[in-house]
């Protein structure tokens, strides 16, 4: 048999997911310009360092304050935080 003539056949590991309804938390944001944007990094910094970099550069209107925390558990915002921030971006690397 030649190396072109092969099948291979696999199952998807995910199967069949049901669809689930979602519910925003808050309304989108209608710009990012001169928005107060909260990064959360948590876990290993691999990916997230160069997540990091690129948002800067791809968005520098926008006011970025970052927290990181390598371990499971995310670094809760503050009160004057949560009064200032418009918009937060979880990461989770492991």
């Amino acid at each position: 048999m030649a190396e072109k003539d092969r099948v291979y056949k696999c199952l998807s590991p995910v199967a069949f997911m049901e669809p689930v309804e979602t519910f925003p938390l808050a309304p989108r944001l209608d710009t990012l310009d001169g928005k107060t944007i909260h990064l959360s990094i948590t876990g290993e910094p691999d990916t997230n360092i160069a997540l990091e970099k690129r948002l800067k550069s791809d968005f520098p209107d926008v006011n970025w304050t970052v927290s990181k925390s390598y371990t499971p558990a995310p670094v809760e915002l503050t009160e004057e935080e949560m009064k200032t921030t418009d918009g937060l971006i979880q990461t989770v690397c492991w």
